[in-house]
């Protein structure tokens, strides 16, 4: 069984709770990533930011992503996986929660993402498609 330590990018970096959005974007940026974890000062995970987050609900609403806090963006429960989930239950995770990347937690420590990539480089096709299928909302190859 292939687990979600082994398929995922290790070493996540977060943004914090108090970092601006304009904070986020840069370092978004600066990894070549779409999404950063959001950790607050006692290093637990608050949430997930991505850069449509920052378009959506802030730029588009006309605010000032040097003011706004990520924070403000770090809603609910984030969904996670655990180091030691089988690759098919992150599948089953994301499809459920409807989500393309989820940060994976050994004990209460971030310890990397997985991503949709990660997942289908590591599942056979025919699983592929129901992942596809089931975040996008439409059947694969369409």
């Amino acid at each position: 069984m292939t687990t979600a330590r082994e398929i995922m990018t290790g070493d996540a970096e977060c943004v914090t709770t108090g970092d601006t959005l304009v904070d986020a974007a840069r370092k978004m940026r600066d990894l070549e990533v779409g999404a950063l974890p959001i950790c607050g000062e006692d290093h637990r995970l608050k949430g997930i930011i991505t850069d449509r987050d920052i378009v959506v609900h802030c730029v588009a609403e006309g605010g000032d992503p040097s003011t706004i806090k990520v924070e403000t963006l770090a809603e609910g429960k984030p969904v996670t996986i655990g180091a030691d989930d089988s690759v098919e239950e992150a599948l089953h995770t994301m499809a459920q929660h409807n989500v393309r990347r989820l940060p994976v937690i050994d004990g209460h420590e971030l310890i990397g993402m997985v991503s949709q990539a990660d997942i289908a480089k590591n599942l056979p096709e025919d699983k592929v498609g129901e992942l596809v299928e089931a975040i996008s909302g439409a059947p694969p190859n369409s």
